[in-house]
């Protein structure tokens, strides 16, 4: 039986990388501060060729705001060019705990 929201929403994994003006703005920072404040879990990080890359998990909308939010906003000193989402799937619990970091 899945997990499900209160809204009566399925929970969603999703993986993300951005592209543009997104390393040393605080992007990880400010992505781990918004995937809290909407309730959700994952993992962000810089990679080697300039972009910010991570999973977000949870309630669909939820996970569908911060979708928005990493390609349009960002932290205030960035500039997003590209956002990409790939393997969204369903899931019947969190993967992952707490928001973080990862080096």
């Amino acid at each position: 039986m899945s997990e499900v929201g209160s809204a009566g929403t399925e929970l969603v994994s999703v993986d993300f990388e951005i592209s543009g003006h997104v390393q040393g703005v605080c992007f990880r920072m400010y992505t781990e501060e918004q995937g809290l404040q909407l309730g959700l879990v994952g993992w962000v990080r810089n990679t080697y060729h300039g972009t910010v890359e991570g999973q977000v998990q949870g309630p669909a909308n939820k996970v569908d705001e911060m979708k928005v939010w990493l390609s349009k906003k960002g932290s205030p000193s960035s500039r997003i060019t590209k956002a990409s989402f790939t393997d969204q799937r369903a899931i019947d619990k969190l993967e992952l705990s707490g928001f973080k970091t990862r080096f």
